[in-house]
Parts: structure tokens; sequence; C-alpha cells
């Protein structure tokens, strides 16, 4: 399952992973998924991306207390 995104000047790939992902070193499910788009520093503005839906992550609350 994907949701589409589409750029805006300046986002990064792992700008779009912390944001979808909350961790900026999850990118690159991201970028298998756009194969059409070059590895660059910078997106262009007005690309549309698929952002793959990955498993849920764990919460702070589903962590132990000494990990929260």
């Amino acid at each position: 399952m994907y949701i589409q995104h589409i750029t805006t000047e300046g986002e990064r790939w792992d700008s779009l992973a912390w944001h979808y992902y909350g961790d900026a070193h999850r990118y690159q499910p991201i970028v298998q998924a756009n194969p059409h788009v070059p590895l660059d520093a910078a997106l262009p503005a007005g690309l549309t991306l698929a952002i793959p839906l990955l498993e849920q992550q764990a919460t702070t609350e589903d962590l132990p207390p000494w990990m929260r």
C-alpha cells in the first residue's frame, strides 16, 4: 500500500522518511518505490512520489519505562 506525496521545493529523501516514518534513516523504501526519480540531494517541486506504508513502529507508550 502507498501514500501519494507531491514534493515541494527543497524536500529531501531523508526529510520524507522523517515525516512519514519518524526516522530520517529509513528513506530506502521510498527510494525503491520511486525508481524513476534521480537520487539527487534535493528533490524538485511537483514530483509525485509513492510512499510505502511500513509496519507500525513501536511508539514510546509501547516501550518499557527505561527506554522511553
